[in-house]
């Protein structure tokens, strides 16, 4: 079987930055990514790089900042009234997951300045040149349950158990 859509891929991955340093290692974490493909459940470049891939295959692929995570926008630093962080002892470089508009997102702390605080709400790697090196372990068809909710499912749950995402 080849990745396709519908396909539910589950692999191994080592994400660095242009620099080299390594930012994550499914590998060292024993716990290899599992999503559904043609879903929009992994940025388009490695969804792209990983069509006809087979069991076994090894890829490498590099995504500019536009194909990962989006250039640095600095109108998405600005400053907040401090009680948006009520009782945390805040310190720059913390990081706050917040409902955003479509979704939620990273909140990174710049500064901390009494009344007020610094965010920066671009993704922590806006701005940055990628390189993912990809070993695909399995390749399996999506259930109906997991087309309903675009995204892999623990093993054994009905369609009947999901609510379907598709607007009639």
């Amino acid at each position: 079987m080849r990745v396709s859509p519908q396909c539910v891929v589950r692999l191994h991955y080592v994400l660095s930055n242009q620099q080299g340093d390594v930012l994550d290692d499914s590998w060292k974490r024993d716990e290899p990514l599992e999503y559904l493909h043609g879903h929009g459940n992994l940025m388009e470049g490695l969804e792209r790089a990983l069509v006809d891939a087979e069991v076994g295959s090894r890829l490498s692929v590099t995504l500019s900042p536009a194909e990962a995570y989006g250039l640095r926008d600095e109108a998405l630093v600005r400053e907040v009234g401090r009680q948006a962080f009520p009782g945390t002892d805040l310190r720059p470089g913390m990081c706050f997951q917040t409902p955003g508009d479509a979704g939620p997102q990273i909140v990174s702390v710049v500064e901390v300045k009494g009344d007020s605080v610094v965010v920066d709400t671009n993704h922590p790697l806006a701005g940055e040149t990628l390189s993912y090196r990809l070993e695909v372990l399995e390749i399996r068809q999506a259930t109906r349950a997991e087309l309903a909710k675009g995204h892999p499912l623990p093993p054994g749950t009905e369609a009947s158990e999901v609510e379907d995402r598709k607007v009639l």
